[in-house]
C-alpha cells in the first residue's frame, strides 16, 4: 500500500424510497426498481497497512463473522482478482448499523472497502469499476459506490445517479430485536399476499409515493412489523411510514415541527428496551 498512516472512513447506510420486485430472473435473483437514498447513520471503518501481507478483519460485534466470509474481506478478494495484485490490509469495523434491518450495512462496509483501497493503493479505479467488482459478491454494493441517490434496477447492479433534487428528511428508525435476510424476503414474495389491516399502499411523500413490495412477505410472518408501521403512522409527528428494504427495520418520516425524541421515547415505552432506535437523516442533493 502507498499510504503509511491509517485511513478512517465511514459508511453509510441506506434505505428504499420505493421498491418494486418486477419478477424473478433466469439466474435466481429477483428483478427491481428502486431508488436509494443514504442515511446519517454510519459504521466507521480504520484501515491500516498490513506489515505481514494478509488481510485480516475485526470488529467490535462478536456476533459478526470477520473471516473469507465476511462481505468485507470478500471485497478485498475480490478487488485483488479484477486488478491483479495482492492488496494486504488490517481493518477495524466499528459497527453502528444493525444486521439483518433492511439497512444495507454490510454492503456499505463492503463499498467503503472498495473506496479505502482504491485509495490507498492507488489503483485508479473509476466508481464504475469498482462497481462492477462489488456487483460479483452483493447486489446492493453498487449504489454505495456512487455516493448519492440513485435509481437501481437489475438486481443491484443497473445504478443510475437520480439528476432531479432529492429532498433530505429527518426520520426515526424503529427495528424490533430480531433481524431478515433479504434472501428469505425476496424468496417469499411470490407465495404472498396482502393481509387485512395493514397498510400496503402508496403514501404521498416529499420524496413522491412510497411504497415497498417487500412488506407483503414480511408483514405476513412478523406481524409486529406490520403493527409497527400501522401505530407508526397514527402518531402526529409522522407525515409517512415505510418498511426498509427487506426489513426489519421500519422508518417514519417527520413532519417539519415533529419531535422525534418524543416519538422514539414513545416508541420505547410500546415496544420495550430491546427494540432499536435512531433519530437519522435520509442525505438528499
Amino acid at each position: 500500500m502507498d499510504s503509511a498512516s491509517p485511513l478512517i472512513r465511514f459508511a453509510p447506510a441506506k434505505t428504499n424510497i420505493w421498491l418494486h420486485v418486477i419478477g424473478k430472473r433466469p439466474d435466481g435473483f429477483h428483478e427491481i426498481e428502486t431508488r436509494m437514498v443514504a442515511l446519517t447513520l454510519c459504521d466507521q471503518l480504520t484501515f491500516f497497512p498490513s506489515n505481514d501481507g494478509v488481510v485480516t478483519l475485526t470488529c467490535s460485534d462478536p456476533r459478526l463473522p470477520t473471516g473469507e466470509e465476511n462481505l468485507g474481506v470478500r471485497a478485498v478478494r475480490a478487488l485483488e482478482q479484477a486488478v491483479g495484485r495482492a492488496l494486504p490490509v488490517a481493518i477495524h469495523l466499528e459497527k453502528h448499523i444493525p444486521a439483518g434491518a433492511g439497512l444495507g450495512g454490510g454492503s456499505s462496509d463492503a463499498a467503503t472497502v472498495l473506496l479505502a483501497l482504491n485509495e490507498m493503493a492507488s489503483l485508479g479505479q473509476s466508481a464504475q469499476e469498482l462497481a462492477a467488482v462489488g456487483a460479483t459478491i452483493g447486489s446492493d454494493i453498487p449504489f454505495f459506490l456512487y455516493e448519492c441517490p440513485c435509481d437501481v434496477g437489475g438486481r443491484g447492479e443497473v445504478v443510475v445517479p437520480v439528476t432531479e433534487p432529492v429532498p433530505s428528511a429527518r426520520l426515526l428508525l424503529l427495528k424490533p430485536a430480531f433481524g431478515i435476510a433479504a434472501a428469505w424476503a425476496y424468496r417469499h414474495f411470490v407465495d404472498s399476499s396482502e393481509l387485512d389491516g395493514f397498510p400496503y399502499a402508496p403514501q404521498p411523500s416529499l420524496w413522491g409515493l412510497l411504497r415497498n413490495d417487500l412488506e407483503r412477505p414480511v408483514f405476513g410472518k412478523f406481524l409486529i412489523i406490520g403493527e409497527m408501521k400501522s401505530w407508526l403512522l397514527e402518531q402526529p409527528e409522522v407525515s409517512a411510514a415505510l418498511m426498509s428494504g427487506s426489513g426489519s427495520t421500519v422508518l417514519a418520516v417527520l413532519r417539519d415541527d415533529g419531535d422525534g425524541a418524543a416519538l422514539e421515547s414513545r416508541a420505547k415505552e410500546r415496544y420495550g428496551e430491546s427494540t432499536w432506535t435512531a433519530l437519522v437523516e435520509a442525505v438528499g442533493q
